[in-house]
């Protein structure tokens, strides 16, 4: 006998619709799956002979094929197990209920339990545009697939669950809609902590309010990893659309929990100097996203920056300029976004201590010159804010006065961020950062004594014209900090003088 039921595939972070078909005939006992399966998926026919016998049914004794459709799309892990277990009592005939308008997703184990799964989220998103009205999942991912209204979420626990839902016996009961909390910055590290430090601050403000890249250099325990590890606390809080797709990202990685089913707080990525090229751009057969999109609508910082592997930071390049990354395999190709601050730190040379003011470096110039290296110049180009990271005075150590806390940062942050809304309301522009090429001069205007210092920058410094547009581009985020409409003379100057520590540094 012949049955369908509906359920939903993933190839990295695109779903897509799956009819589950099982014909149920004469002939040779045999189970066989078909539709371009992966093994994950063919075992599934040992996981639903258990969990049927673990719910008292027996296993039809018959010719058994279950078909994934489209079967020119390839499908992979257990998200289906669920599905087909459905397909089979329904072509059984075991089911008093039709099950038109579900889906069902999930995974079973051999006693018949429903194990969670990755992906829930964007596999309901598309389940809502195509109009199904319930879908079955896991009960461990059920607050996960409740973030989006509009559809019926039914979290299962076991596959018995599902039956007597279906034969009228119990039913299971819809999850709730979840409302995110707002998200709560009291426990993350506080820029309070940090003593001194006034032009690094006011630089990773002006980062923080514009969305822009940031590079710190300076001698070790100066304060660069301090002050990035506390960005976090003066980010502006994610918009419910960004909330989506971070959580999107999250979901297909298996990063999310029952008590955190959606992102409220912006990614803070800080992998170690060792990874690899896939650990931090993304890949596998089966691509998954790396660093870089687990960052997405976040941060991404990466401590003793010249200790990476240089064809691993290449890798970045491209990313930064596109905001999305590519992975091509023979499975197919996917692309992952990739809209991030980046905050690079590191010494300037491998002792720590070149051009410090009261310790003598220890490195040779060679030495030197190819520890910079290992950044290269269109690299270092990608970076907006050039910020050096001067030892810490004595007297800022054992001052008493009170640091200014992230909670006031984050006032002025937000302040810039919501002028920035405004302009570019209408647009997919989000921040500064963002600004396209063609949009530039209309959101960037600047007056006579700013142009004319600009040129002035332009020709002395010698800069490409993405550099040209990153100082323009940060010049009107401290014309914004400024309230000013008009990016003046003093704008200019204060965002040229992020952009001459690599005339200082890799120019020897």
């Amino acid at each position: 006998m012949f049955a369908k039921v509906s359920s939903l595939g993933l190839f990295g972070l695109n779903a897509f619709n799956v009819d589950v078909e099982t014909d149920i005939s004469r002939g040779a006992p045999q189970f066989d799956i078909v539709g371009l399966p992966d093994a994950v998926v063919r075992e599934s026919r040992e996981r639903i002979r258990s969990a049927m016998r673990a719910c008292g049914i027996s296993f039809p004794v018959a010719a058994v094929m279950v078909n994934l459709a489209p079967a020119d799309t390839k499908k992979s892990g257990s998200v289906h197990d669920m599905a087909i277990f459905m397909a089979l009592l329904k072509g059984m005939n075991l089911l008093d209920e039709p099950d038109d308008g579900c889906a069902f997703i999930g995974e079973l184990s051999l006693n018949g339990d429903v194990r969670r799964i990755n992906g829930v989220l964007p596999m309901v998103m598309l389940a809502k545009e195509k109009g199904i009205s319930t879908v079955f999942v896991p009960a461990e991912n059920a607050s996960e697939a409740a973030v989006i209204d509009g559809i019926r979420i039914c979290g299962v626990r076991n596959a018995a669950e599902l039956i007597r839902h279906f034969r009228g016996d119990e039913y299971i009961k819809p999850a709730e809609h979840y409302t995110p909390p707002e998200a709560a910055y009291n426990e993350i590290l506080d820029f309070a902590d940090v003593r001194g430090q006034r032009s690094a601050k006011k630089a990773l403000e002006i980062a923080a309010a514009g969305g822009h890249n940031a590079l710190l250099i300076g001698s070790p325990g100066s304060g660069k990893s301090m002050l990035a590890k506390r960005m976090p606390s003066i980010l502006p809080p994610l918009t419910f659309d960004e909330a989506l797709e971070t959580t999107k990202i999250h979901s297909i990685s298996g990063m999310l929990t029952p008590e955190m089913p959606i992102i409220t707080k912006r990614p803070f990525r800080s992998p170690h100097h060792t990874i690899s090229s896939a650990g931090l751009a993304g890949g596998g057969s089966v691509p998954h996203p790396g660093e870089v999109s687990l960052a997405h609508n976040g941060l991404l910082f990466l401590d003793e920056l010249a200790e990476f592997d240089r064809r691993t930071l290449e890798i970045l390049r491209q990313p930064l300029e596109d905001r999305k990354v590519t992975i091509a395999r023979a499975s197919g190709t996917v692309t992952y976004p990739c809209t991030l601050m980046l905050i690079g730190a590191m010494n300037p040379c491998p002792c720590g201590y070149y051009g410090h003011p009261r310790r003598k470096c220890i490195c040779s110039s060679k030495k030197v010159s190819g520890y910079l290296s290992k950044i290269s110049g269109p690299l270092l180009d990608r970076f907006d804010l050039h910020v050096e990271v001067a030892p810490v005075e004595f007297s800022d150590l054992s001052s008493k006065a009170n640091e200014e806390p992230s909670s006031e940062i984050r006032k002025r942050v937000m302040a810039a961020r919501a002028v920035q809304n405004e302009r570019f309301s209408g647009t997919s522009i989000t921040c500064n950062a963002l600004i396209t090429p063609d949009k530039l001069q209309e959101m960037c205007p600047m007056d006579d004594a700013a142009e004319k210092l600009m040129q002035s920058v332009f020709d002395r410094l010698g800069l490409s014209a993405r550099a040209y547009d990153r100082i323009l581009k940060v010049a009107r985020t401290i014309a914004d900090l400024d309230s000013s409409e008009i990016i003046r003379k003093q704008h200019i100057a204060a965002a040229a003088q992020f952009r001459t520590l690599d005339r200082k540094y890799w120019s020897e």
